[in-house]
């Protein structure tokens, strides 16, 4: 008599289910893909980087060799002169300074108005509601190029011209409206049930924007403020017209003055450039995750 042994779930031997017929043929497909999306991604960003390539190449030659003929990519004599020269200069300083001050405070003073109008404006249905931000995006139209003169004019009857708190108001005031409207969006998109939830809990309306709302909307508030310190960093036209001691310039306006009809200091320049660059990218590694996140806010349901 024969016993036959019995195998049990644990030991029977594990089939693997087929692979499809086709799944190799679409990873081999989408290798070649992706090696292209990868050399087309290089090439963009290579494009985009060349001319600060070029700008650090020219900063590191001396000055007479940027504008010899034939011009040659690498320099021929490499130095850092030009980067030693512009942090030394005390000039220079000031300009940074300036630009810093500028666009740090506007940017503060943008938060605190925009924040508190976005909030408003998403959780109450006032009358006129649609007109007011209707007439948000219409203030957007208004380059301050055509405003230059009325601006430059009323900070003159208030004896503000050349001094921070004109331009710090200026650029506060061109920013405002962007800030509001993106931030708004944010605000409108949390359910109402999380605010109600918290008013629940014994927290008043200030606590519920703060702890609660703020939190959430934390993606949209970092582009916000991204955005806003860049325009005000990068801001030109009305920090030539309101700040005319040399001292007190920002940098977008105080470069200038390395090439002039009387002299021009090439390699200065180009240095000076890439230090005015440097705060924006140490800006956007800091949050790019959440600058990427507000971005992106809503594209996928």
């Amino acid at each position: 008599m024969t016993s036959t042994s019995v195998q049990s779930p644990s030991q029977a031997p594990r089939r693997t289910a087929p692979l499809p017929a086709g799944s190799t043929l679409r990873r081999s497909r989408r290798s070649p893909r992706a090696v292209l999306l990868t050399v087309a991604g290089f090439i963009v960003a290579f494009v985009f980087a060349s001319p600060y390539l070029v700008m650090l190449l020219d900063a590191l030659r001396p000055s007479g060799e940027v504008l010899a003929t034939p011009p040659r990519l690498l320099p021929k004599v490499w130095t850092f002169d030009a980067f030693i020269d512009v942090v030394s200069d005390p000039v220079f300083r000031g300009w940074l300074s300036t630009s810093l001050i500028v666009s740090v405070t506007s940017t503060v003073l943008v938060m605190l108005v925009a924040i508190p109008a976005a909030y408003f404006t998403a959780r109450f249905r006032f009358r006129g509601r649609g007109l007011f931000l209707m007439l948000i995006i219409v203030t957007q139209m208004f380059a301050p190029t055509s405003l230059v003169v009325g601006i430059y004019r009323e900070f003159y009857d208030w004896g503000l011209v050349n001094t921070y708190t004109s331009l710090i108001l200026t650029d506060a005031a061109f920013n405002i409206a962007f800030a509001l409207w993106i931030l708004q969006g944010f605000f409108a998109a949390i359910p109402a049930e999380v605010e109600e939830a918290a008013v629940l809990d014994g927290a008043g309306r200030m606590r519920t924007l703060l702890q609660v709302m703020l939190p959430l909307t934390l993606p949209g508030v970092v582009t916000a403020i991204t955005f806003t310190f860049i325009a005000t960093w990068n801001e030109y036209v009305v920090a030539l017209t309101l700040m005319q001691d040399e001292s007190k310039k920002p940098l977008t306006v105080g470069i200038s003055s390395y090439v002039t009809a009387y002299q021009q200091n090439w390699s200065d320049l180009f240095a000076a450039s890439l230090i005015a660059i440097v705060p924006v990218v140490i800006l956007f590694a800091l949050i790019e995750k959440h600058l990427v996140g507000g971005l992106t806010a809503g594209a996928v349901k």
